[in-house]
């Protein structure tokens, strides 16, 4: 905002520094001697006609983006409640559940089961077998808008705090590498979105504990196997509960 009150002022024909570094904004308010060095200049007739140019380039697509958002919220109407419910998923934002939507819609009749959607979507790794071994496990071709949009989902659930899919990006990129994590991830959102449209329900989060809980035995080994490779002899003893 700050930068668009000094270019108009400058078309306007202001050319005085101090005058354009007082049309500064919020934070920019404590830079005003920075501003008026930067301000300070050569600003021509030629100048002049680019930037008003621009600017009115700039409003026009301004207008454009902001039709096309009223038209996406009156497309989207019919559909808000399933928009509400995928929005619950972490990663998943209203621009991400738009094209979900407009890519899978919002009846799960037309996929049997979860997998069949994931598949559909090429989101689960390949695995092409042949006399038990491997060849591939490149992810199945599938709808790229849907895809692009769960890869953003995907990344910003990764960066989440203190979610299951966070976690599950955390193991998987351990092992496997980021890429594969990201492909898991974004399986585990449309699977979960199948069973959300299908049950009308809001997302509930594992929590980021799930894995531990899932298999104690295995955690507790593991962790005895860490505290023993740093030295240390572990000696369990299960915790009194109170009566």
């Amino acid at each position: 905002m700050s930068s668009r009150a000094m270019l108009d002022a400058l078309v306007a024909g202001e050319r005085d520094p101090d005058v354009l570094a007082a049309l500064a904004r919020g934070k920019l308010n404590s830079k005003i001697p920075e501003l008026v060095q930067a301000l300070t200049g050569r600003f021509g007739e030629h100048h002049t006609f680019l930037t008003r140019m621009y600017l009115k380039q700039i409003d026009a697509h301004t207008a454009m983006v902001e039709d096309l958002t009223a038209k996406i919220e009156e497309s989207m109407e019919p559909f808000r409640l399933t928009r509400e419910l995928l929005v619950t998923i972490p990663g998943v934002s209203t621009l991400v559940a738009d094209v979900s939507i407009a890519e899978i819609g919002a009846d799960m009749n037309v996929f049997p089961t979860a997998g069949h959607l994931a598949s559909w979507a090429g989101v689960c790794l390949g695995s092409n077998e042949s006399a038990g071994r491997i060849k591939s496990s490149k992810t199945l071709p599938g709808n790229k808008y849907l895809k692009a949009a769960l890869g953003i989902a995907a990344m910003s659930a990764s960066h989440s705090k203190n979610t299951y899919l966070s976690v599950k990006y955390k193991r998987i990129a351990a092992r496997r590498g980021p890429m594969k994590a990201l492909v898991a991830v974004e399986h585990s959102i449309l699977i979960a979105s199948w069973h959300m449209l299908t049950n009308g329900e809001l997302y509930t989060d594992p929590g980021p504990d799930y894995f531990l809980k899932r298999r104690p035995t295995q955690t507790q080994a593991r962790a005895i196997h860490q505290l023993e490779s740093l030295g240390y002899k572990v000696t369990l003893e299960p915790l009194k509960m109170a009566g």
